[in-house]
């Protein structure tokens, strides 16, 4: 599938590796949808693209926020083709404290609602939008192998190599990873897509906020490129995995060889 004229949804898509993903979906020709709780962001960013980009404020664990998405990029752009999930939150906590006192159970479930159960929620009214259209054109059963849409969810390569103090974060990220192939053979008949992308350690506003000798250190423990990752980079390959339709049921580490241990 090719972005030009295509509709998408990015969700988290005012800032960091969802800025950059609407960015470069725009200047590949694509309409973009910026779902995102930050309204000054979100609008002001709008503005700055033009015509082919609208903003929605959305929570993801909301059904009515991201109805509201879908049916934004219905209404103003004729059809929709597909989201970038970019949109999560970071828990840190460790399951007991110095005191051995036990973790909070609400920041724990929290993390698992925004980040696993907000991929879901994208994810099914998303592909139902996608679906109702091929069954009007009547290609409901995709005999033509024609590329209909294509979902891309955010994990993280903590759903593989969780630290600790990361089990609300690792959890649910690991659990976006498990919904990939099921989601993806489900939607098959569709000619949807499914993919998740695991970043590894990347040069977002969340990163900008560190200490930069914690920085360095991380950088330093990246094989190659000894760097933290651009959120261009991400956005390229979310790209990449949209126009190369033998893609399909995967996750891709985009981590330049780290392992955290």
């Amino acid at each position: 599938m090719q972005l030009k004229d295509k509709t998408f949804i990015v969700t988290g898509g005012a800032s960091g590796l969802g800025e950059a993903t609407t960015r470069e979906m725009v200047a590949q020709g694509a309409n973009v949808i910026i779902a995102d709780l930050n309204l000054e962001k979100g609008q002001t960013l709008a503005q700055e693209l033009g015509d082919t980009v609208h903003f929605v404020r959305c929570d993801v664990t909301s059904s009515e926020d991201v109805q509201q998405a879908v049916e934004m990029a219905e209404n103003k752009f004729g059809s929709l083709h597909g989201s970038v999930n970019c949109a999560g939150i970071v828990v840190v906590q460790k399951l007991l404290d110095r005191d051995n006192n036990p973790a909070d159970l609400d920041k724990f479930s929290k993390g698992v609602q925004v980040n696993l159960v907000g991929t879901f929620n994208v994810a099914r009214l998303v592909a139902a939008s996608i679906a109702k259209r091929v069954a009007s054109e009547g290609g409901a059963n995709n005999t033509d192998n024609a590329d209909q849409g294509v979902i891309i969810n955010t994990a993280s390569i903590a759903a593989f190599d969780g630290q600790v103090g990361q089990g609300s974060y690792a959890s649910s990220k690991a659990g976006v990873v498990g919904l990939t192939l099921p989601l993806a053979r489900e939607l098959a008949r569709h000619g949807i897509r499914v993919m998740t992308i695991a970043p590894g350690v990347f040069s977002t506003p969340m990163m900008q906020s560190i200490p930069e000798e914690a920085r360095q250190q991380l950088e330093a423990s990246v094989p190659y490129p000894k760097r933290l990752g651009e959120p261009n980079e991400f956005a390229k390959l979310a790209c990449h995995i949209i126009s190369n339709a033998y893609l399909n049921g995967e996750v891709i580490r985009l981590d330049g060889a780290i392992r955290m241990v």
